[in-house]
């Protein structure tokens, strides 16, 4: 199914998924889907793998986590950001190296706690990797100091989609 890119999120300096200047992290980019859907794309490296040629468990859930967690901000844009409060995940399949991850997440009940899922699709259509999770509503400045967030913007990619097949 073809989805429209609605619109795509920040990116940050440091943060361990979205960190562009991370030399470690995944440095995934995020974009709304006209499906009220987040979509994540990134590459991993041979740094992020568990055995070899696989990524990690442990970067698998961070990053399903991180986009259940940017799913809010499609309805809620920059008023509230989601903090975690129980992730549950299924691993089903290996998510291989080397090759474009793509991430699809969304929150499937609102409210002050609200509730969301993800998956990891492989190449293939697949679904690798999936999650659920409920997450607390929170404004920025109560998760942290806003002068600390120096870097949060989108940046423009000559490769960012203008549609995605799911």
């Amino acid at each position: 199914m073809r989805r429209r890119v609605r619109a795509k999120q920040p990116n940050s300096a440091m943060c361990l998924v979205c960190g562009l200047q991370n030399s470690a992290g995944l440095r995934a980019f995020f974009y709304e889907l006209d499906s009220d859907e987040l979509l994540a794309v990134f590459r991993p490296r041979p740094e992020h793998q568990g055995y070899p040629g696989r990524l990690h468990g442990g970067l698998a859930a961070t990053i399903l986590d991180e986009t259940i967690g940017r799913a809010i901000m499609i309805e809620e844009k920059d008023k509230f950001w989601g903090v975690s409060l129980e992730l549950t995940t299924r691993f089903k399949k290996p998510v291989p190296l080397d090759e474009d991850v793509r991430v699809i997440g969304r929150v499937t009940k609102s409210g002050r706690i609200y509730e969301g899922s993800a998956e990891i699709i492989n190449k293939d259509g697949s679904i690798a990797v999936e999650a659920q999770g409920r997450y607390l509503k929170m404004p920025l400045e109560k998760i942290s100091d806003l002068h600390l967030i120096e870097s949060w913007k989108v940046v423009p990619s000559p490769d960012d989609p203008e549609t995605v097949d799911l």
